[in-house]
């Protein structure tokens, strides 16, 4: 299933969730980012969302300077377990959570 999914570029903020793939030239687009948040569902391959692997090689190959994995379900894990094997600059989005982006 190919559903046209929007992503979102402001300044030094991208935003891209309900994707699973992103095409070169896009990703051009995204590179460098200072703050990149994108879905990273669960472990297992879905039609239309980012496995966690697929998330994490993604944001390493984008060089963003701080990823939010944002659309992640249950079967990921308990939050601070999964946040504690991450990256300093990959973290666990969580409601509430509050960005502040400088221009």
């Amino acid at each position: 299933m190919h559903l046209p999914v929007f992503g979102y570029r402001v300044g030094n903020f991208t935003y891209i969730t309900d994707a699973n793939f992103i095409d070169e030239e896009e990703k051009k687009k995204i590179t460098g980012s200072e703050v990149l948040v994108i879905n990273a569902l669960r472990h297992e391959p879905h039609p239309s969302h980012f496995t966690f692997s697929e998330a994490m090689a993604l944001a390493n190959e984008l060089k963003c300077k701080t990823t939010y994995f944002t659309h992640i379900s249950h079967l990921l894990g308990l939050h601070q377990e999964v946040q504690e094997d991450l990256p300093d600059n990959i973290r666990l989005a969580h409601d509430g959570l509050s960005i502040q982006i400088k221009n």
